[in-house]
């Protein structure tokens, strides 16, 4: 099936990690016909392999060392896809994490700034950034990746993360209204338990496995499932849908 992505140029952010979505996202995109994928990543060794990877496909690909929560950073970054490939159609912002995993109550605002910079602050720059290139074309698609933990309130409301990817929520839908007349799309993607690096410890599958007993259809998320429910957003399929957040989450969150 035609996607509508042949020709486009995508840009994904946190994807370093060699087990996160980030890294399956930038995978799918090349895989489904975008002609060049640029990967971020704060590590910009990690970047790096999955440029590579990118390219063993035959799609273009260059990988930038960004903190995606300086606006510096951020400028360079958003400058150095557009000036390699002229325009950026698709923005997929997978960069985040649990900053702080000290409990709200016994926190400082320095420790909820951790969080709310890394998940919320990061994605609002990457998308003001690259707003007036997309408003230019009059097109584009952008895909936050947010969190289950926004409904799933025994995984998360303990700590400010939880309320940093329920900012995304709000952000996304916000974005998605006053952009929807320069032609760009904003949906968010919300995960449930994967395993990924947002989850501590070695044994990564074992802790899903362990969360995965209080899910419905009885297994965690994987890496393909959110890069799918991304891909959606970020192609034609969906060029009716916008301020939407998914919850790719196994029926854990029916919202």
């Amino acid at each position: 099936m035609d996607l509508g992505l042949k020709g486009k140029v995508a840009l994904v952010t946190g994807a370093g990690s060699q087990i996160g979505f980030g890294k399956q996202i930038a995978l799918l995109l090349a895989k489904e016909g975008c002609d060049a994928v640029a990967v971020t990543d704060i590590n910009l060794d990690d970047a790096k392999l999955t440029m590579e990877e990118i390219k063993k496909i035959g799609k273009k690909s260059i990988a930038v060392k960004a903190d995606i929560t300086n606006p510096a950073d951020v400028a360079i970054l958003i400058k150095k896809v557009v000036d390699e490939y002229k325009r950026i159609d698709v923005l997929c912002n997978v960069a985040g994490g649990i900053a702080s995993r000290v409990p709200y109550d016994q926190g400082k605002p320095e420790d909820w700034d951790k969080d709310i910079r890394l998940n919320l602050y990061s994605i609002m720059l990457t998308c003001q950034s690259v707003l007036p290139n997309m408003r230019e074309k009059k097109a584009g698609a952008i895909v936050n990746i947010g969190s289950g933990s926004t409904r799933m309130y025994s995984h998360g409301t303990g700590n400010t993360y939880a309320i940093s990817k329920a900012g995304v929520d709000t952000f996304t839908k916000q974005l998605a209204f006053n952009e929807a007349k320069n032609g760009i799309r904003c949906n968010c993607v919300a995960p449930g338990p994967a395993p990924t690096n947002f989850i501590p410890g070695p044994d990564k599958q074992a802790m899903v496995n362990m969360l995965a007993k209080t899910i419905p259809m009885g297994r965690g998320a994987t890496q393909t499932d959110i890069a799918n429910a991304t891909i959606f957003f970020a192609s034609d399929l969906s060029s009716y849908v916008t301020g939407a957040v998914l919850h790719v989450s196994g029926g854990s969150v029916l919202d």
